[in-house]
């Protein structure tokens, strides 16, 4: 067995067992598992912010077999979990990688829940994206990050990434679906009422020290759960530390240079810089369509990984069913020229009493379906399906809120003023505000509420599946999805074609290690999180299929390079070496 990569003593060179680029859930994973295990870590972040975009996402994780799971008495099927996938990814599916998640992903949450702060309860009722296909499950499969004190950061609260101020409430508070739904709730029930409460009474007594809400929740929670722990496991944390190069050493990655000369030397790298969806090279891997395209990656997701990772032999995946992972979004052009989007992902599209209509003014789409198969949609006929308005009437927009525009009390003026949120009194100027044929779009409305009304959605069937139903309105019956569009004024917000990341990153094997275009290992290289091929090969299969991965390959590679170091230890061989 070959050990890790071999470096030359250099005084002026500082020495590491492990560096990290990138601070998501992967990277942050890989160093907190290998910094338990006894080694020295870097973690190296190119932006002044930790967290990338796990930071904002929603933090739920889909890693089946877990022992949430278990005791929860909810599906724990790893033969089931394995048939689905192979429905949903078909001939594109790798078995050596996704046997090696399906295995080791509960190994590794039971590990970090032990060693590290990062907590999970799994959802009860969270079904998979695809409830049509063999094998789908209800619950079990899906988990979400405990709330956490951001207080406890300390000094680097301030470093950890905020989530868009369009995803917070009052300037500056987060929230999570079962908060979400409390607040919906909250007119006509005490306990909602309650809870709501409390947490307008700690994000009050928050903002008179801190610039926003310290309750985290979502992907806020998980990264500051990690960073946490690795300052508590004397993880050496940069921000702001851009990387030149890789050193390689005999064609093994054997550190870092970083931009202004200073180099890093390391046993292995591990890249998990997040993908490329904020760089240019993005554009060519999408569908044209004319529109613009929105990313939710934050700008530092611009390829340094994965343009890292060629450099030194890395090969990038090809052929996926999907180079990214979709998701619709709206735009809001302030005054100022700043620009906040928002992602359609889970507060609105379903309800009910909302639609999507195209640009011929009719729906085209299961709109309650989840966020990366409403853009598939899209694309499968952008003459037509573009542009496209997310459309509801007064009580929707009350109850619900559509985008940016909250709901219950909230003014919208503003909203209406810049354009984002379109208001009409009746359907037909709503048409042409939208730019869509009145006389067609009328139709479509009349035949949506005469289904509303018998509960059945004839065209598209929404709400007729699980997945459906735990993304309406649990309290509205007799289809928690349904609701005619009648009271007026009616709204409407653009929507664009988006994403959440990237799904093409470097090809690896089940340890995470890099590929070469002979499928050989390039030595001391591991990728994780965006900058790994996904397993999922840029299909969707259930919530929480990109955080899942990134943190069972972190800590599978922060796992396997360990081990390295103390299989050398302990046979007496040099503590720096060639690691395969």
């Amino acid at each position: 067995m070959a050990g890790l990569p071999q470096f030359e003593d250099t005084p002026a060179v500082a020495k590491y067992d492990l560096i990290v680029l990138g601070s998501g859930a992967g990277g942050l994973t890989a160093a907190v598992t290998a910094a338990s295990r006894g080694l020295s870590v870097v973690l190296l972040e190119k932006s002044e912010w930790f967290g990338g975009a796990s930071a904002i996402s929603g933090g739920a994780i889909w890693i089946p077999g877990t022992d949430h799971a278990a005791a929860s008495q909810l599906d724990t099927s790893l033969d089931g979990a394995r048939d689905y996938l192979r429905a949903v990814i078909g001939e594109c599916l790798r078995p050596a990688l996704v046997d090696a998640y399906l295995t080791r992903g509960a190994e590794a949450l039971r590990f970090l829940e032990k060693e590290t702060e990062l907590a999970f309860r799994v959802r009860a009722f969270s079904p998979d994206y695809h409830p049509e296909l063999p094998h789908s499950s209800v619950g079990g499969r899906a988990l979400e990050v405990v709330e956490y004190d951001g207080r406890k950061l300390g000094p680097r609260f301030a470093q950890l990434r905020a989530p868009p101020s369009g995803m917070l409430l009052f300037g500056g508070m987060m929230v999570n679906r079962v908060d979400i739904q409390h607040f919906l709730d909250a007119r006509r029930s005490l306990r909602s009422l309650l809870h709501c409460l409390r947490l307008l009474a700690r994000y009050a007594q928050d903002r008179v020290a801190y610039p926003r809400g310290t309750r985290l929740t979502t992907g806020n929670s998980l990264v500051a759960r990690l960073l946490v722990s690795a300052i508590h496991q004397g993880v050496d944390l940069r921000a702001g530390a851009r990387v030149a190069a890789l050193v390689l050493k005999n064609g093994a990655v054997v550190g870092v240079e970083l931009e202004g000369g200073e180099q890093l030397t390391s046993k292995a790298v591990v890249l998990a810089t997040g993908g490329y969806a904020a760089s240019a090279l993005a554009a060519n891997d999408r569908p044209r369509t004319g529109e613009p395209h929105w990313s939710m990656s934050p700008d530092a997701n611009s390829g340094d990984g994965l343009a890292l990772g060629m450099a030194a032999g890395g090969r990038p995946g090809t052929d996926l069913i999907s180079n990214f992972f979709w998701a619709p979004v709206s735009v809001l052009h302030r005054s100022n020229g700043a620009v906040e989007k928002f992602p359609h992902l889970v507060t609105d599209r379903a309800k009910p009493g909302v639609i999507a209509i195209n640009a011929a003014g009719r729906r085209f789409v299961n709109e309650a379906d989840s966020y990366h198969r409403f853009v598939a949609a899209i694309y499968a006929d952008t003459e037509t399906n573009l542009p496209c308005h997310l459309v509801c009437d007064a009580a929707a927009l009350k109850t619900y809120g559509i985008g940016l525009a909250r709901p219950g009390p909230f003014n919208h003026s503003k909203l209406i003023k810049s354009g984002y949120l379109l208001e009409a009194q009746s359907l037909r100027e709503l048409a042409r505000q939208m730019g869509v044929g009145p006389e067609g779009f009328v139709q479509t409305v009349e035949r949506y509420n005469r289904d509303a009304r018998d509960a059945c959605d004839t065209q598209f069937g929404k709400g007729s599946t699980n997945y459906n139903i735990s993304m309406g309105d649990p309290n509205h019956r007799p289809n928690a999805c349904l609701a005619p569009l009648m009271k007026r004024p009616f709204y409407a917000v653009r929507l664009y074609t988006g994403d959440l990341g990237t799904a093409c990153g470097l090809l690896t094997d089940a340890k995470a290690r890099v590929l070469r275009d002979d499928s050989s290992i390039v030595d001391g290289l591991y990728a994780v999180g965006n900058d790994m091929n996904s397993i999922m090969e840029g299909t969707y299969p259930g919530p929480g299929i990109t955080l899942g991965p990134a943190i069972t390959f972190g800590y599978v590679a922060g796992d396997h390079i360990a081990s390295r170091a103390s299989d050398e230890a302990a046979l007496g061989a040099p503590r720096k070496g060639n690691c395969t």
